[in-house]
């Protein structure tokens, strides 16, 4: 008992400095991201910890001159667009599957998941050609259509679990008091499966909000560029503008810090509960 409590306190200090140095390894690279952008020397700056000073111009000279506003808004719509159509669709596909007994059900399933397996940059060139032949090249549609394409199987994949693991019984009670199947989707399974909606929307958003090969490649036009494409814009032949780049990065990721904000209560219980019944 005595070597016990002896150890308490070295236990203790060990967790306290691990848990420090992970926020430290974890939280300075936003640090040095949001320091530089408001450093008005950021393109000398080195291995300085401190700013120079205070100035705002790199994100006057972002919003203004580097145009930024117009492809935020481009990339609020493709990525809400994905976030609201990947949660309809998978939601449906995963009652589907788990529901309901058809051919070739767990061959879908396996599909599903071969899916993720599938390099990215092998898809490149066969989705531009779809793409073109579609005439939804250059369009943020088109755009939003193939970022759903690659969020639908992990969600359908993640759903499934959540619908599986709620009883069958209630539903049935709810259709025996003479609920329609509608309500008692809406009403019953909805509310429930909400954790795992929510916790395939942040994967399905950050997806779309940062993905820069496909938009690199299938939009031609400025002004329906995202935000990554439009980061690069920064960075010159010779030189780079630090400043901008820090500043553009950090608006960049304000719209990803406020979306979790709203959807963290449910994201802890969304990443686990679906794991309850496969």
């Amino acid at each position: 008992m005595l070597r016990a409590r002896r150890r308490r306190p070295g236990v203790a200090a060990a967790k306290t400095v691990g848990i420090v140095a992970l926020l430290v390894f974890s939280l300075f690279p936003a640090y040095w991201m949001f320091s530089s952008a408001i450093d008005p020397e950021a393109a000398t700056r080195g291995a300085r910890l401190l700013p120079a000073g205070v100035t705002w111009d790199n994100f006057v000279t972002v919003i203004d001159d580097g145009g930024f506003g117009h492809y935020l808004r481009n990339s609020v719509l493709v990525a809400l667009g994905t976030v609201l159509a990947s949660s309809v669709v998978a939601l449906l596909a995963a009652v589907a599957v788990s529901r309901f007994r058809f051919r070739f059900r767990k061959s879908m399933l396996v599909l599903i998941l071969m899916v993720q397996m599938v390099p990215l940059e092998a898809l490149v060139i066969p989705l531009f050609i779809q793409m073109r032949n579609l005439n939804m090249l250059n369009s943020l549609l088109g755009l939003a259509v193939v970022y759903l394409a690659f969020a639908l199987p992990f969600a359908i994949w993640t759903l499934r679990g959540f619908v599986a693991a709620v009883p069958v019984e209630l539903e049935e009670a709810a259709f025996l008091d003479g609920a329609s199947w509608g309500r008692m989707f809406w009403k019953v399974l909805v509310p429930l499966v909400a954790p795992g909606v929510v916790a395939t929307s942040v994967f399905s958003f950050i997806t779309a909000w940062n993905e820069f090969i496909f938009a690199l490649t299938f939009l031609q036009q400025s002004s329906k560029y995202t935000v990554p494409i439009g980061l690069q814009k920064f960075f010159g032949e010779n030189t780079t503008d630090w400043g901008a780049v820090m500043a553009a990065s950090t608006i960049i990721t304000l719209p990803v810090l406020v979306f979790f904000v709203l959807v963290q209560r449910n994201l802890s219980s969304g990443l686990t509960a679906g794991s309850v019944k496969g």
